[in-house]
């Protein structure tokens, strides 16, 4: 028996990268998943390869509509939900903030903040009445250093370290767990060239897998690692 046997999983940017290989890691556990994307022809592979049902369900995390229905979809097929695992990141492009246009600004945080609120805010109910739950936010160590072409990216994820700080105070009374995590370079499609040095998906996967499956009795707060080649602290 896994070590998340039974418990219902939501995990957000499913379709690639660290979501994809950390779908892999939730099902091997016994998890029963509910994973999106914006992709609906690789969660539909996605399902194929993990060989057991799980909800999917192809849409903009940008949209509160859809993100709800899913979230329903979850409960309906699988039960109250008692993990969330917020990674979902979107970043369209590396510029300098006077580059960025207003549209492009409110996409990004839609996308990297604002969602993971909502998803905070509807998951955290469940967790309420089951008495306990685990939160986990993929954050980045861009939190760690002021890039240059990175601004608004890195607005909306030390965003989103805050809430993560302030929400782990707010429902610790639940029994409710709240994880940062911060990867460093990872070699996904998330760049636009290949990095064969930096952290493969897989390693990021087992590293927020531990963070889940440690003993009920403590928490992890943050989390940060990085690709050997990395020193930028």
């Amino acid at each position: 028996m896994g070590a998340l046997e039974g418990r219902t999983v939501v995990l957000t940017g499913a379709s690639r990268g660290i979501g994809r290989s950390l779908a892999g890691c939730l099902a091997a556990e016994g998890a029963r998943l509910g994973i999106c994307g914006r992709d609906k022809a690789a969660l539909s592979e996605l399902e194929g390869e993990l060989g057991r049902p799980v909800v999917t369900a192809a849409f903009d995390l940008c949209f509160e509509a859809p993100a709800l229905d899913f979230l329903a979809k979850v409960r309906a097929e699988l039960g109250g939900i008692d993990v969330l695992i917020n990674n979902a990141g979107f970043n369209p492009r590396k510029a300098p903030l006077v580059e960025v246009a207003t549209e492009e600004f409110d996409s990004i945080l839609a996308v990297n903040l604002r969602a993971p609120f909502l998803l905070m805010r509807e998951c955290a109910r469940d967790m309420k009445e089951k008495g306990g739950g685990h939160v986990i936010n993929i954050l980045s160590t861009v939190c760690h250093s002021d890039m240059e072409t990175m601004g608004a990216y890195t607005a909306a994820k030390e965003g989103l370290r805050a809430l993560t700080n302030v929400f782990r105070k707010e429902v610790i009374e639940d029994g409710i767990r709240v994880t940062a995590v911060y990867p460093g370079g990872t070699d996904t499609d998330f760049r636009p060239n290949s990095r064969p040095d930096y952290m493969k998906p897989s390693s990021v996967a087992d590293a927020v897998l531990t963070a889940l499956t440690l003993p009920e009795d403590l928490v992890v707060h943050e989390l940060t690692f990085r690709p050997m080649v990395e020193n930028n602290f």
